[in-house]
């Protein structure tokens, strides 16, 4: 692989500023949320989840050794206005979705804390 080289992988983990991803080959890539798409990316997770596979190109490696990938051109970066109407809707569908798992997570765990806080049992 070089710089300049088109890759596929899958999204290892999902970070406040970036992702960590799978290459194929078994090497490790990085994408920061600037490079995400075009568009503003307020939350990683509005665009990218956990074992999402993308398409991205190679752009240098980061300090740590893993290879730095952008995502603008490809069909997650890509502006919304250049999208199909169907590709749009399921991209904010996955958002949406995306966006109640996270917020589930955490409303489960203040719960469980609540609960845990009074004496309660069943954890």
């Amino acid at each position: 692989m070089k710089v300049g080289d088109s890759v596929k992988g899958k999204i290892v983990k999902t970070l406040k500023y970036g992702a960590i991803v799978e290459i194929e080959g078994g090497e490790k890539g990085f994408v920061h949320i600037s490079k995400i798409s075009n568009d503003y990316v307020k939350r990683v997770e509005d665009y990218l989840r956990e074992g999402q596979e993308i398409e991205g190109k190679i752009i240098g490696r980061t300090r740590d050794g893993k290879w730095e990938i952008t995502l603008k051109n490809s069909k997650i970066g890509r502006k919304t206005g250049d999208m199909s109407e169907e590709e749009k809707k399921k991209m904010e569908f996955e958002k949406k979705l995306s966006r109640f798992f996270k917020d589930s997570e955490r409303k489960f765990a203040e719960y469980r804390k609540r609960v845990e806080k009074k004496g309660g049992r069943g954890w």
